[in-house]
Order: C-alpha cells, then structure tokens, then sequence
C-alpha cells in the first residue's frame, strides 16, 4: 500500500528552497535526450554509498506519474517519493510520509540562455523538515544536510558527464530560507 504524501506545509522547520545546476557546453545529447536518459536511469546518476534509489512501484527503466522509489540514504535518513509531473525536459518527486523531508524536489534540463551549445541542468527542492528532530539534526548539527548536499553535486556532475559535454564550472548551490515570518535568507555557495 502507497504511503500518503508528505506537503512542505505539514513539516517542521524553515521552508528551504534549495537549487543545485550545472551548465554544461557542447553536450553530445539535446535536452531532452540527456532528460529521458536520467528517467530511465535516475539511479545510475545518485551515490549508491549516499542515496540508493530502488524502484518500488511503475515499470523499469520508464519514468511515470504515481512511480515510487525508496531511497536509502547514509545514516538514519531512508525515506520514499512518488512521481508527480513528468515532461519532455523535467520531472517532479514529492515526499511520502516518514522521508526526512516534507516536499517536492524537480529535476529539468534546458538550453542555457543566449547559449545555442549549452544546457543547465537544474535540481530545484522546495522543503522543509519533516518534524522538529529532523530539523534539529539538519539545521543545527548538519549531518543530512551535508549527505543530501554530496548527492545532488554528484548528481549534477554525472549528468554532465553523460550529457558528452564539458561543464562550464564547478556544481553550483543556492539556498533560500524563508522563516515562519516569511522572511527571506538567501545563500550562494559553490561545489
């Protein structure tokens, strides 16, 4: 049986709006080429030791609204998403209940603007913990938030690399916290 959906609103904690993209110049494959290989295979893009994606619901090597995946993630941190937008140059995962997180992480690759032989491939996560030790453990000791930030990079850095191109410059990181005020703090940092 399919566990209920786990919305950013019913977590703990700074709703986090986290990007992680790398432009990629010259690419052997178009976008939408390099995207339908990442859904095909999105566990061949993910650290096995950091997050393991198994496919627990859709049919292999397919990507479909409603497939799920359980992924093993270093440490205490397992937890499972569902498949809720797939198109030609994006998908989108939510959280199930009992994940880490309570949200929505989108994958996209586009042709990078005012550059006709180069992509941006995009990891886009709008979340917040699933509850207060979460949170604590997240926010103030850093531990998932580090494992979470390795995974993405190397995300970013294979689909670069099987993209055929060479990328333009390091994985970067932007971080967008709002508070319960609303409030917004940004932070820019770079892999």
């Amino acid at each position: 049986m399919s566990k209920p959906v786990q919305d950013a609103d019913t977590g703990a904690g700074p709703f986090t709006v986290r990007r992680y993209y790398i432009d990629i110049a010259h690419p052997k494959l178009s976008a939408t080429e390099l995207m339908s290989r990442i859904q095909a295979h999105p566990e061949e893009f993910s650290p096995d030791l950091l997050a393991d994606f198994e496919k627990k619901r859709g049919e292999a090597h397919k990507l479909q609204v409603d497939d799920e995946y359980h992924i093993k993630i270093l440490g205490p941190w397992n937890g499972s998403v569902r498949v809720t937008k797939v198109g030609r140059q994006e998908f989108e995962l939510c959280t199930l209940e009992g994940h880490p997180e309570a949200g929505t992480i989108r994958f996209s690759v586009r042709q990078l603007p005012g550059q006709a032989a180069a992509l941006r491939f995009e990891i886009r996560s709008r979340a917040r913990s699933r509850d207060g030790l979460v949170a604590f453990a997240y926010t103030t000791l850093g531990v998932g938030k580090r494992v979470q930030e390795q995974t993405w990079v190397t995300f970013c850095q294979r689909v670069a690399e099987a993209s055929g191109g060479q990328p333009l410059d390091a994985v970067q990181v932007d971080t967008t916290e709002e508070d319960e005020s609303g409030k917004e703090h940004e932070h820019h940092e770079r892999s």
